[in-house]
């Protein structure tokens, strides 16, 4: 652990000081642009912000470019990430950010790709009282999880995504079927990452709008502010 000790995860606040709270989880690229463009982005919409650094016991402060060369150093870096000490950082952060006097109504996860997959993990380990997974690479291997998710849950996938192939979204798409307050979507002409507007290799605007207002609606039911 190259004696370093767990850092606080950044807050975001709403304009009125108090809200639910989120834990967002970042991609391979770390604290970046992207993410706390995000995190700006709910915090307006009135929840309390939390964003766990999952890189900290290998590459603290992590943060890379979103060209061909950034993905391969983020790659890299991924490589060494132990997902299990991921989850436990990210349910860490919930607790922690369930226990400060501003956060009020609840608490939920939401990831992308990395984070995606850790929001899944959470849901299924943890009691976030909602949880939303862009693009979660490992979701439709642990499929078997779904049955221990008690919180309202939304999926997001690209059809076009060379890292998650369509017939693997597919298996998700028929799981979520049978499975009571989970909901998927599929942007069909999108690949992967296609949220991240600092990314011009996965960047699809009008998915990523599609998507997010999906995404805003479903915690507006689920997690009002």
């Amino acid at each position: 652990m190259n004696g370093l000790s767990r850092p606080d995860a950044p807050l975001w606040r709403p304009p009125s000081g108090r809200g639910p709270g989120l834990v967002l989880i970042q991609e391979i690229f770390g604290l970046d642009d992207y993410l706390r463009s995000v995190a700006a982005d709910l915090a307006g919409r009135g929840y309390v912000v939390a964003v766990p650094e999952l890189f900290w016991r290998t590459s603290p402060g992590w943060s890379s470019a979103h060209d061909e060369a950034g993905v391969a150093a983020s790659m890299q870096v991924a490589s060494t990430f132990d997902p299990e000490l991921g989850l436990s950082d990210v349910l860490a952060t919930l607790a922690r950010l369930r226990a400060l006097p501003e956060v009020t109504g609840g608490a939920g996860v939401l990831g992308f790709c990395l984070g995606g997959s850790l929001a899944y993990a959470a849901a299924a380990a943890g009691d976030p009282d909602v949880a939303v997974s862009f693009y979660g690479s490992t979701v439709p291997s642990e499929l078997a999880e779904l049955p221990k998710i008690t919180c309202p849950v939304q999926f997001h996938f690209g059809g076009q995504d060379p890292f998650i192939p369509r017939p693997d979204v597919a298996s998700v798409e028929a799981a979520v079927a049978s499975h009571p307050g989970a909901e998927i979507h599929v942007q069909e002409e999108a690949g992967h990452a296609f949220h991240n507007h600092v990314a011009p290799m996965f960047h699809h605007p009008e998915a990523a709008a599609r998507a997010w207002d999906l995404t805003t609606e479903f915690l507006r039911r689920t997690l009002p502010s």
